[in-house]
């Protein structure tokens, strides 16, 4: 049975202005210059420039007045009869030349891997699982699936009957592709194809294939000791060897994929801070973003229909809203941007403050704990605020670029007391793995009692999650000879 009540609620809802100026704050300036872009390709109100002085602007209103003959609000209304020839353009002779701007694009790994594949002379059924086995090595120019599994995909997807040893046969000469290494499925085996290719009579490549064949594990875990005394040679020579594999590259097809094609993506920095005689200065990067204002012509136009729109006709009201909505949008942009460029500047400027002392000169050990939630109390903003800021932006400083979250970082105490960054302990970490003796690295429990011993108060479990935030293997991967 239905029923009509009276229902109250309380709802948050965000105008399209709010969203549109939560997307403006979230992109960095590289994405910002493109989105302007569309902006002015898309609105035919919104243009490129400051906002005009008051002669700029008398300057214009002659300008507009002597053009108002050629361009009107009716060029908006619909025109059910277009000519034919302003739609399509046929003004090229028979025997004009046409001349087109080429392009060159390197090719692809996979690309140049079935190039080769060209080259030697196989068999129908060989070609075929060629191309099959080809398409399932990886960018780093390994097969990672087993022998068996591509066997079942070609039963089942194509309806072919292959053996193991058809598709091994068929590896076997994919692995002998440039470059060396390719169409392995371990590391083992990866670095073995390359160490093959070379020299086998030189007693120091003999040694290193000896030890990658034999002695892997005892190789990965760098268990020397154990390689020394069950090949019997001396340390100046298990030296060599290491020396010898440590050229080979673990992933062949990185290299090729690297040059051949992989886009690198450009850094633009947000924000400009520089050091002058008065102290730090901080900028807006905006050399790519163009000033915006609305078009006088449209605003003109919009003012001088809309007071006589008693005598206007229903086509004359359907151009009147479509250049007030094409207006309003362009104003929404216009102030969306001018938010963006002040959030930013007031977030920046907190923390230019709370961390100064390191923006004079870039020492990690003066920076301080800081997090989200500190610089919102100092702006009055938001933290959802505060991170969309953050988010994807770099400064550029007179000592390097930098991400904005680079200089967000946890706190912890000293045994004095003072509150320190975990920034300035990950450097300290940083520098005893640096400076230690390689043929006898620190363990963890080592370089928690180092830490302990200058000040900072970390156990041994910290130590290990700060050592992987670092990137740093543990003691016994970091062991040299």
């Amino acid at each position: 049975m239905l029923k009509q009540r009276l229902q109250q609620k309380l709802l948050q809802k965000l105008s399209p202005q709010q969203i549109q100026m939560i997307k403006l704050l979230e992109i960095p300036a590289i994405q910002l210059e493109q989105r302007i872009k569309k902006e002015l390709e898309e609105n035919p109100v919104l243009e490129e420039g400051a906002d005009d002085s008051f002669e700029e602007q008398e300057e214009i209103k002659e300008e507009q007045t002597e053009q108002q003959e050629e361009f009107s609000l009716e060029d908006y209304m619909q025109d059910d009869e277009i000519p034919g020839y302003r739609l399509s353009s046929h003004n090229h002779s028979s025997d004009q030349k046409r001349e087109e701007i080429p392009f060159s694009m390197g090719s692809t790994f996979q690309e140049q891997l079935k190039a080769q594949l060209g080259l030697r002379k196989l068999s129908e059924e060989q070609e075929l699982l060629a191309e099959y086995v080809l398409g399932n090595i990886d960018d780093d120019g390994y097969l990672r699936r087993e022998i068996e599994a591509i066997a079942d995909d070609l039963a089942f997807s194509v309806g072919m009957e292959v053996s193991y040893e058809a598709i091994h046969e068929v590896l076997m000469i994919i692995q002998d592709f440039d470059p060396g290494g390719v169409g392995a499925r371990s590391l083992q085996e990866c670095l073995l194809l390359q160490i093959n290719r070379k020299d086998l009579t030189d007693p120091v490549i003999l040694l290193a294939q000896k030890i990658l064949k034999n002695h892997f594990d005892e190789f990965t875990n760098k268990h020397y000791e154990k390689i020394i005394q069950r090949l019997g040679i001396e340390e100046e020579e298990l030296k060599e060897a290491l020396e010898e594999i440590l050229r080979l590259n673990p992933k062949p097809g990185g290299a090729m994929g690297e040059s051949q094609g992989k886009s690198f993506q450009h850094i633009v920095p947000d924000f400009i801070l520089e050091e002058n005689e008065t102290g730090l200065q901080l900028y807006l990067n905006s050399n790519n973003v163009p000033e915006l204002r609305v078009s006088r012509t449209y605003s003109d136009m919009f003012e001088n229909y809309t007071a006589n729109k008693a005598n206007a006709s229903r086509d004359e009201k359907d151009a009147v809203t479509f250049v007030k909505q094409k207006l309003d949008s362009a104003r929404w942009f216009i102030d969306a941007i001018r938010q963006r460029q002040n959030t930013m500047l007031l977030t920046m400027n907190a923390i230019l403050e709370y961390q100064h002392n390191y923006f004079l000169e870039g020492d990690e050990t003066r920076m301080r704990p800081m997090i989200l939630k500190d610089i919102a109390e100092m702006t009055d903003l938001d933290i959802s605020t505060i991170s969309r800021v953050v988010n994807s932006k770099y400064i550029q400083t007179h000592f390097g670029i930098y991400l904005l979250k680079y200089f967000f970082s946890e706190g912890m105490q000293t045994d004095s007391g003072e509150e320190v960054s975990t920034r300035e302990i990950k450097r300290i970490l940083q520098d005893c793995i640096g400076s230690e003796d390689k043929r006898k690295p620190l363990t963890d429990d080592r370089l928690s009692v180092i830490l302990n011993e200058k000040g900072y108060l970390i156990a041994r479990r910290t130590v290990a999650k700060y050592r992987e935030q670092l990137n740093l293997p543990v003691a016994r991967l970091r062991k040299e000879l």
